[in-house]
């Protein structure tokens, strides 16, 4: 079967920076999710200096994507976190955020990774995820 790019029109059109929200793979059973960042549709970045708003404006994203290829949070099997600048107070931040993610639901295994910087100066914070359907 083959791979289906996946871009939804509630998003930020990505094709233009080179990539696609995601790839869904074996038959619609398989979501990998390109990393997600606080922008808007029209890429404005939502919560310019505030970790948690920009956390919750990348999961939003995140949702949006897993939706468009008929997953959910509950689907994720993997995510992977990058964080400007991380430091341990951070994760008091992030990882309620990433808790409601899940609302209430056990997380995905994920790894959290510290970074210099991501693609554009105000970004604080990118999150990618791989999902599975049944």
């Amino acid at each position: 079967m083959p791979n289906t790019r996946l871009n939804p029109p509630s998003l930020y059109e990505s094709t233009g920076f080179g990539f696609s929200h995601a790839t869904v793979q074996d038959g619609g059973r398989t979501i990998h999710c390109a990393g997600q960042v606080a922008w808007d549709k029209d890429c404005n970045v939502v919560g310019t200096g505030d970790l948690a708003a920009q956390t919750r404006q990348a999961l939003a994203n995140l949702k949006e994507v897993l939706a468009a290829a008929g997953a959910s949070p509950a689907d994720v099997v993997r995510l992977r976190t990058y964080i400007v600048d991380h430091s341990p107070d951070k994760l008091g931040v992030v990882l309620p955020e990433i808790g409601a993610f899940y609302d209430g639901g056990v997380p995905a295994p994920n790894t959290l990774i510290g970074v210099a910087a991501l693609a554009m100066p105000d970004f604080l914070i990118e999150i990618e995820a791989t999902a599975a359907i049944g």
